[in-house]
């Protein structure tokens, strides 16, 4: 739709209630709409009927759809290409939720294939292998042929010095060992964050281990009191009637008793359709805060790789990326790698030969927890068509993953993939240990240092050290997402300052009177507004006296932190930005402070303010859309794409802008607006001084 290969929505209702991910932040639910009201899960049949339809419609549009190549971010035909790499990975991250669900809710498909569950010799040890240490750089290149998602992108270059890491990715046999010693009820090998989720989730072992004691799903919602750990799951009866013979093909169940490999009875696995005897040369799987905590169980010289290191020890074999795609082994026919669902399964870690460094399983299997913060890569650049993929992740709270998994598909095997989830999230991801060797200096290791307010909870506290043993260097990085940059005191004090500084001609009257003036001027209905850009609320409050709905978004939570205190009490009060507690205490209601209030005559429950990084689909069609950010966004593109869909069919769009007009936009909104007029506004600034923006106004083409 946004590209303009498509002209209809297949189903809007469907498309709005699917739209949110499987990551949701703060301001997402993912039981209810943003805007109001609970989601009513559609039967099954009709999303079948609706996955049909999709497919169909765009099968269609490849047929008859001229192809125009080369294919570069800037042709419509990326768009294409991302809708089938974005299903691609919801094909994974769905695998995911359907392994938690109840084992009696689902059945293996035919022709599902696991992985044996060993190659014949149980893996007794995990070496370490020796990495020399040198210059590394990574990220993919702008002209590389093949489809990227935007934080792949851009160049990161650092010196690492030499290091060791683990041959294969630590095991569910090695895994036991930090689960009997009591690793899970032991606070010292977890970081405060991590406690702090392991104190809540009450976990005992592995998310997807399978014991006899009713442990938690770690599921929420509906899912929240079921337990995987039930005695029923073991016995020999499976949901696939075939695994036994699976099993007993592929060398058999790997318990102590059974093969004398010192294993146990206690735990099976949970895959993902069945409960299997536990495979005990797989990779263990396992969210962030776990890996973390074997690492510190099992030395306090361990850790995992940085992202550096990573992509170190993927060896000189695949040569370099100006090679094309020769140098990826998402391209290479028969990759040695368990991924693209070569098993519905994790598989032994020592099932494909070592690359030329010595390591396994380097791609594919499990993804690979790294120590780094997420945070995209200098020089990456957001595309339009998907502004939020990964920039609202870039907040210090998600940590990063490489390498794929069994289950990735398409690019997300790449040599570039660089996936993100929060530290207590599960994929398929485990982790391989690493450290330092003495006097060889420290590595270094990527952590974002910005603040990021969060709507109704301020700004989360931060722990950017790691221990003096491990031998890693922090390097602070401000988050490539400029738009979080704007979560501070002084951007809330000037962005008060604008809204509600002193004089008739201040910001917010003068747009809202110019938008009324339009706005009747054009016959437009006074029933709904949308506010692309509220800020702190000044205008929406000012056009409530008007309008009989209004509604404000804005992607920033201290803006809309004040704009909701305002609705509230009808006043706002903020310390100056450098003025401590304890002086405004002492000069309280003095110059000291900045206090903002709303008109008495506005009626505050007309109003509805939500925090969104997008313009989703349940935003309502409008009379009037005030798209007024653009200069403060990362990318105004992503922002106007859509007004076409959300404005009725008598409403105007209004832009507003210092830096945008008519030649920029008219490229995009030209297909489905006209250009009613733009003209020049005069409103006084946040210093009272007099400043012009310009004003596009549209309306829906007929």
């Amino acid at each position: 739709m946004l590209a303009g290969l498509m002209t209809e929505r297949v189903n809007l209702d469907f498309e709005t209630m699917f739209e949110l991910g499987v990551d949701e932040m703060s301001w997402d639910d993912t039981e209810n709409y943003r805007m109001g009201g609970r989601f009513q899960w559609p039967p099954l049949a009709e999303a079948v009927e609706f996955r049909r339809l999709v497919r169909n419609r765009i099968r269609q549009l490849i047929e008859d759809t001229p192809l125009q190549l080369p294919i570069t971010q800037d042709n419509p035909w990326w768009a294409v290409m991302m809708g089938v790499e974005h299903e691609k990975i919801h094909i994974e991250t769905s695998s995911v939720l359907i392994r938690q669900m109840p084992i009696t809710m689902v059945t293996t498909p035919p022709k599902w294939k696991y992985a044996p569950a060993s190659t014949g010799t149980a893996i007794q040890e995990n070496p370490l292998v020796q990495v020399e240490g040198g210059e590394v750089t990574f990220g993919k290149p702008e002209d590389f042929p093949s489809y990227g998602w935007c934080m792949e992108y851009g160049q990161q270059t650092f010196k690492v010095p030499t290091f060791e890491a683990s041959k294969f990715k630590v095991t569910n046999r090695e895994f036991l060992q930090f689960v009997k010693a009591g690793g899970y009820e032991n606070s010292s090998y977890w970081t405060k964050e991590g406690w702090n989720w392991q104190c809540f989730r009450q976990m005992r072992h592995p998310i997807f281990w399978v014991c006899t004691k009713g442990c938690k799903s770690s599921c929420g919602a509906v899912l929240s009191s079921y337990s995987h750990c039930l005695p029923e799951h073991f016995s020999t009866t499976y949901t696939d009637p075939e695994i036994r013979q699976h099993l007993e093909n592929n060398n058999g169940p790997q318990n102590g008793d059974l093969n004398g490999n010192g294993c146990e009875h206690d735990f099976r696995l949970r895959v993902i359709f069945d409960v299997m005897e536990m495979p005990w040369d797989w990779p263990v799987v396992v969210n962030y805060h776990e890996a973390r905590a074997f690492c510190a169980w099992k030395g306090p010289e361990f850790r995992m790789l940085t992202e550096a290191e990573f992509n170190m020890i993927q060896g000189g074999a695949l040569g370099d990326p100006s090679k094309g795609v020769t140098s990826d082994p998402v391209f290479h026919k028969d990759p040695q790698a368990n991924f693209r669902l070569t098993f519905g399964s994790s598989s032994p870690v020592d099932l494909y030969r070592p690359n030329d460094l010595g390591f396994h399983d380097v791609f594919g299997n499990v993804w690979e927890w790294v120590e780094d913060h997420f945070n995209c890569l200098p020089g990456y650049r957001q595309h339009h068509l998907y502004d939020d993929y990964a920039f609202p992740f870039c907040d210090g709270r998600h940590g990063l993953m490489l390498g794929g998994s069994w289950a990735s598909n398409g690019t997300y095997n790449s040599r570039f993939s660089r996936s993100f989830f929060r530290r207590h999230f599960y994929q398929h991801a485990g982790f391989r240990v690493a450290r330092t060797l003495p006097g060889a200096g420290k590595s270094p290791v990527v952590m974002v240092n910005t603040d990021v307010y969060i709507l109704g909870a301020g700004v989360e506290e931060k722990d950017l050290t790691v221990p003096e043993t491990v031998g890693l260097e922090v390097v602070p990085m401000a988050s490539t997402n400029r738009q979080f940059h704007q979560e501070t005191e002084e951007a809330l004090a000037a962005m008060l300052a604008l809204q509600y500084g002193d004089g008739g001609q201040n910001y917010s009257k003068a747009l809202a009177d110019f938008c009324v003036e339009k706005a009747n001027h054009y016959g437009c209905p006074l029933q709904k507004i949308v506010q692309l850009g509220c800020g702190t609320g000044g205008v929406t409050y000012q056009l409530a006296k008007t309008y009989k709905e209004v509604i404000g978004l804005d992607y920033c939570g201290q803006f809309l932190e004040a704009a909701i205190a305002l609705q509230k009490t009808g006043e706002f009060h903020l310390s100056k930005p450098g003025v401590t507690d304890s002086e405004t205490e002492k000069k309280s209601m003095t110059d000291d402070i900045i206090t903002v209030s709303i008109p008495a005559d506005v009626q505050r429950d007309k109003l509805t303010f939500k925090q969104m990084t997008w313009v989703p689909n349940e935003i309502p069609k409008s009379d009037l859309v005030l798209l007024d950010f653009l200069d403060r966004v990362n990318n105004p593109k992503a922002w106007w794409l859509r007004l076409w869909e959300i404005v009725t069919e008598n409403g105007i769009v209004m832009v507003i802008s210092q830096k945008i007009g008519k030649e920029e936009l008219s490229s995009d909104l030209n297909n489905k607006l006209d250009l009613l007029e733009e003209l020049e506004l005069q409103f006084k600034d946040g210093q009272g001084q007099t400043k012009v923006t310009m004003a596009t106004i549209w309306k829906l083409r007929m």
